[in-house]
């Protein structure tokens, strides 16, 4: 089956059933997304496809044919993405580990939702456990990217 990964094609051959995650971090080597918890409840997986938010490791391979991936790396290769821009402006990340799945949410949720009001942020953010407990930074920096993306 055919998918775009960070804007390549790639072919898988394997398992249509076996879970994203998988394949993009054993397959193709892209280590950013992080396995939290298994079920899709801590959002350390967290992808997009087609530009959506979802859990790889709760997504099959074969949801993703024909569409498009962005993993973290994807996101913006150098940097300069809105979020990973106020993420380092706000000091966000403490372990890091649930970062790539929060940037990649929270990267959804600007692209539907430009100017998100504090509640939008805690809908959209609800599924994506931080252990460190920075919600607070993540908000603001959500805040900052908003701001920036308008310029």
């Amino acid at each position: 089956m055919l998918l775009t990964v960070n804007g390549q094609a790639k072919e898988f051959s394997g398992d249509p059933a076996t879970p994203l995650l998988w394949y993009v971090r054993d397959v193709l080597e892209l280590t950013g997304t992080k396995y939290g918890c298994g079920i899709g409840a801590c959002g350390a997986c967290t992808v997009h496809l087609d530009g959506a938010a979802v859990r790889g490791c709760q997504t099959p391979v074969s949801a993703a044919q024909g569409k498009h991936v962005t993993t973290i790396e994807g996101l913006s290769p150098d940097g300069t993405h809105p979020v990973q821009q106020a993420w380092r402006a706000h000091n966000v990340p403490q372990c890091g580990y649930c970062q790539s799945g929060q940037l990649m949410q929270a990267a959804a949720l600007l692209a539907t939702t430009p100017q998100p009001t504090d509640a939008d942020i805690d809908r959209m953010m609800r599924g994506n456990i931080c252990r460190c407990g920075t919600y607070t930074r993540i908000r603001a920096a959500i805040h900052t990217a908003a701001t920036s993306s308008k310029s």
